[in-house]
């Protein structure tokens, strides 16, 4: 409940309202940990709002990531996806598959520190995607294709 007072906070500042399906795009992102594409969360969304709309749904995801509410993830030669964790953590993508989880780590400020110590850059933040092979891709494919690491 927390969370959504101050989403209608946040939206006042903008003059925007928290409509029901921006509460339900919202509500559907949290639920999952599989960090959907706009697409997915929009098949995941019309089960329970028959009537929304894609460009809806694009539209919502914009905004709650520009109020911080959510993550967007892109990285090149990849889907833009969305995360329902809004503060900062790592990522792991699969190389194969395109599956992304979240990385078990926490954020390091010291990796901030010593990128700032050797640049003239005022680091504001970073974000890390490690890539591999998950382990479904890897026990799919040809034995020795992957270093196994388990």
């Amino acid at each position: 409940m927390e969370d959504s007072r101050r989403m209608k906070t946040l939206d006042k500042q903008r003059n925007l309202r928290m409509t029901r399906q921006r509460q339900g795009i919202l509500e559907e992102l949290r639920k999952t940990d599989t960090h959907p594409s706009a697409d997915e969360l929009f098949s995941r969304v019309r089960q329970h709002m028959p009537r929304i709309s894609l460009g809806t749904v694009y539209r919502n995801l914009e905004i709650l990531s520009e109020l911080g509410e959510i993550q967007t993830i892109e990285m090149a030669g990849s889907l833009k996806r969305f995360d329902g964790i809004a503060e900062n953590h790592y990522h792991i993508r699969c190389l194969v598959c395109d599956r992304l989880v979240d990385a078990p780590l926490t954020v390091s400020t010291e990796l901030e520190n010593t990128v700032q110590g050797y640049t003239d850059f005022s680091i504001c933040g970073h974000k890390l995607e490690f890539s591999g092979v998950c382990p479904d891709c890897r026990r799919h494919q040809s034995p020795g294709a992957y270093p196994d690491n388990d």
